[in-house]
């Protein structure tokens, strides 16, 4: 009864932070649950979870390696990320990227993402405690990103996927297929994205998956004579109800910069009786230092806790 106990605790896990609306006239979504490695969902990056999420027509920073690859093309210097994510129920995952130019046009990257899924007590199916196990996730990934024109940008991902709980193991593969188009005056940027193309090649249990195929597309816009930038992201998931993210980033204050969003996910993180409003809303700040940019952002997860992200990137000169 071990493997089904371990299998049973991470489902509730899952559940909870990635799975149906949960509010009291929602209806649940029937595809809900049913897809493999569903952490591959989780947004990371502080700056871009500080403006809601949306981020994949923005795409213009490290980030791009989770929202649009495409937004690698074109780098003029090597670029790094490294990001922790102190998440809910004890989770915590970490992010790490590395993006080298080849040249004008052509760039290489490659990021290591993790999740840490924590301590669970063990029992048997009658409830009698027989110790104690953990799990993760871990995504190993390399990307390539290529500019085409002025205007347009196309980026590819392949990640390799590998899930531990217990003594059991699960693997899969995907890619992530990005564009982007940013207008003569680089105030208009809109990108697409099919992410998670794939499939699991090994399973937990004797039953494989399909992957959380998602597809996004999202806008930015930064309005003539004000410090502001604007974003705006549609997230269409195969195994859940459509999402829509938007956001916003002030930066009169540099090096300080002030961040808003919001996210209608944050709904499933509400119990049925539940009246927190703010689950889906989420804060950040950024500061620039030297070369560095350090970023924060808060999301408040109502009935389950709240998230706290810090993100720090930088570059190389060549």
């Amino acid at each position: 009864m071990k493997r089904y106990t371990c299998l049973l605790m991470l489902a509730m896990v899952l559940t909870l932070t990635l799975g149906a609306p949960s509010e009291p006239n929602a209806e649940i979504n029937s595809k809900a649950g049913t897809s493999a490695f569903p952490f591959l969902k989780i947004n990371i990056g502080a700056r871009a979870i500080g403006m809601g999420g949306a981020a994949t027509g923005l795409a213009d920073d490290e980030s791009a390696l989770y929202y649009n690859p495409a937004g690698i093309a074109g780098a003029k210097e090597t670029r790094w990320i490294g990001g922790y994510h102190n998440y809910f129920v004890d989770m915590q995952s970490g992010f790490v990227g590395m993006i080298f130019p080849i040249d004008e046009r052509s760039t290489i990257a490659g990021h290591f993402d993790y999740l840490g899924y924590g301590e669970f007590i063990e029992t048997d199916d009658i409830g009698k405690v027989l110790g104690t196990f953990g799990g993760s996730d871990i995504v190993l990934a390399a990307t390539y990103g290529r500019q085409v024109g002025y205007n347009f940008k196309l980026g590819i991902t392949a990640k390799f996927i590998y899930e531990h709980v217990h003594e059991y193991s699960a693997t899969g593969l995907a890619f992530d297929l990005g564009a982007k188009y940013i207008d003569d005056r680089e105030r208009f940027t809109g990108g697409v994205m099919v992410q998670n193309l794939g499939k699991q090649l090994s399973a937990l249990g004797s039953e494989k998956y399909r992957l959380p195929l998602t597809i996004r597309g999202g806008v930015s816009y930064r309005p003539r004579g004000l410090p502001l930038l604007l974003a705006s992201d549609l997230i269409v998931p195969v195994d859940n109800d459509i999402e829509f993210a938007v956001g916003g980033e002030y930066h009169e204050l540099k090096p300080l910069y002030l961040r808003l969003g919001w996210n209608s996910f944050g709904s499933n993180y509400r119990a049925h009786d539940s009246d927190d409003k703010w689950a889906g809303l989420t804060v950040g700040v950024g500061f620039d230092y030297k070369r560095l940019h350090i970023a924060y952002a808060y999301a408040p997860g109502a009935d389950l806790g709240e998230s706290h992200r810090i993100t720090v990137t930088g570059g190389f000169p060549k």
